[in-house]
């Protein structure tokens, strides 16, 4: 029985989508929920699955077609598949070999959509490859991280291996052309409307962050036998955000119209990198998660954000945003908005320098932080006093913890 293959339907804000991948070819097996396609859409990447067990028929679409909601894109034959010429000419010798038993609860192991292509690629045995992902899942690193160790070192003397790429000829000025993401075209959408549309500015200070360290270096190893992850600064950050903004509601308000809308509710986003861009995930209620659910949640974000299976809620709405460019070695910045939020708080680089304590100067870790804000909706006065808040918050945690 033929099935017709087709895209899931798309929410509202999405009109239509790019099929950037097919994972089968007509003709392959392929098992239920087995991954057929990926298809980009400006905000995340939807999978296409098998319905049913079956075998893979015509393509309806190619790669880099567009697509829309509910669009039929390939078809398939239900039912049990015939094994092809070649796999019924090897199914004697196969036959003649004793299976090997497999240990008892063993399993596939869980692969990345990028991971399982640069298997596919150099025919690795994913068996063979420890995965860092959620629950031992094989993401595209471990795969890099498992060729290059795999990689016969040269021997003494040897003349190197050719490059892989080709060298250019002196005098020549190579270019290469690729077509922008529907998520980097989104992106590029977004910074040129918010920089057109809002009265950006942004103020800076700088925080002390040895108390946060010592607190940490104190505790981190109890906090993550208990609670399963690692305590990080970010959910010191996260507090000290809400703190600030419980007290000057305007920079967790937006602009609608001719509107201030002040949210009852604190949604923040954590700005995360991943291979198509950045995304900006959102801690829903963080005023009622714990500083453990904080690390856990950001973690698990950041890890979905590399495999791209992000889900559209998850990246929607928000009220106030945080970026940490310190972690790529960034010390300055100013932070663009994340429309239609009024505010971004821009964390940097953690760096030693001489401060004055009491009248006397002192080597201490200092952390530059920014905030940049609407002016149409926040004035300088409390946009600095935010800022000021989250300074006292960070440099005194026992006293924010605490709530006094």
């Amino acid at each position: 029985m033929a099935i017709d293959i087709k895209v899931a339907q798309f929410p509202e804000s999405i009109t239509e989508g790019t099929l950037i991948e097919w994972h089968k070819q007509p003709g392959e097996t392929v098992r239920q929920d087995e991954l057929l396609a990926e298809i980009e859409t400006d905000k995340v990447v939807f999978e296409v699955n098998a319905p049913e067990d079956g075998v893979m028929g015509d393509l309806l679409v190619q790669q880099g077609d567009t697509v829309n909601s509910e669009q039929v894109i390939a078809r398939m034959q239900a039912g049990e598949a015939v094994p092809s010429d070649t796999e019924s000419s090897e199914a004697p010798a196969k036959a003649q070999t004793p299976p090997q038993s497999e240990p008892e609860g063993a399993a596939e192991p869980r692969l990345a959509p990028a991971a399982k292509k640069l298997i596919a690629e150099h025919q690795l045995d994913p068996n063979r490859i420890k995965g860092s992902g959620k629950d031992g899942r094989i993401l595209k690193e471990d795969v890099q991280a498992y060729l290059d160790k795999d990689q016969p070192q040269p021997q003494k003397g040897a003349q190197p291996a050719p490059p892989s790429t080709p060298v250019p000829e002196p005098g020549e000025r190579p270019q290469k052309r690729v077509p922008m993401s529907r998520l980097r075209a989104r992106i590029a959408e977004r910074l040129v409307e918010v920089q057109q549309t809002a009265a950006i500015l942004t103020t800076f200070n700088e925080i002390d962050m040895q108390p946060v360290m010592d607190l940490r270096a104190r505790y981190k190893d109890k906090f993550e036998k208990q609670h399963g992850v690692k305590l990080g600064f970010m959910s010191f950050f996260v507090q000290a955000c809400l703190e600030a903004l419980q007290r000057f509601p305007e920079i967790n308000a937006s602009i609608d119209g001719e509107e201030i809308v002040y949210h009852g509710f604190y949604d923040i986003g954590i700005a995360v990198g991943s291979p198509r861009g950045l995304v900006v995930p959102i801690l829903r209620d963080a005023d009622a998660l714990s500083m453990a659910r904080i690390e856990k949640q950001i973690a698990d974000y950041a890890e979905r954000a590399q495999s791209g299976k992000l889900s559209l809620d998850e990246i929607t709405g928000g009220t106030f945003s945080i970026t940490n460019g310190g972690i790529f070695g960034s010390l300055l910045s100013t932070p663009i908005l994340n429309p239609p939020q009024s505010a971004i708080l821009g964390m940097h680089k953690i760096e030693k320098r001489p401060v004055v304590i009491e009248d006397e100067i002192v080597i201490r870790p200092m952390m530059y932080v920014a905030l940049s804000y609407d002016h149409r909706l926040v004035d300088g006065r409390e946009a600095v006093q935010f800022l000021v808040t989250i300074k006292e918050c960070v440099e005194d945690p026992a006293r924010m913890l605490l709530d006094v």
